[in-house]
């Protein structure tokens, strides 16, 4: 999830260094990099695949604390899980906030 957040602000920060001369065709071929196979991706499928990944970030280090409990796993390799599976959280909870606070924006504007 965190790769993905990295991939979209690498292109945003490539497209703000694109100076004011350059066309907006080379703007989109720079966009069209960071997409899949030069599709465009929804919003919803961003979400949705940040979704995913943190569930199973989440399942992961479930699966690693239970090993680490019955001394399958290095010590090293749970700390590690727990502490992506806790960055995923956060990151999540993070989002989910901003999507609340800008639907109660929009909720208080005057019609």
């Amino acid at each position: 999830m965190i790769d993905a957040i990295k991939t979209i602000s690498a292109a945003i920060s490539t497209v703000k260094d694109v100076t004011s001369t350059s066309s907006a065709s080379s703007a989109q071929s720079i966009l069209g990099g960071a997409a899949a196979a030069g599709k465009s991706q929804s919003f919803a499928e961003v979400m949705g695949s940040m979704a995913t990944e943190m569930t199973n970030s989440l399942k992961q280090s479930e699966v690693n604390s239970i090993q680490g409990i019955r001394g399958e796993a290095n010590t090293r390799e749970v700390i590690d899980s727990v502490m992506n599976a806790e960055q995923s959280l956060q990151t999540a909870i993070a989002i989910r906030d901003k999507v609340v606070s800008a639907y109660l924006e929009i909720a208080r504007m005057p019609i």
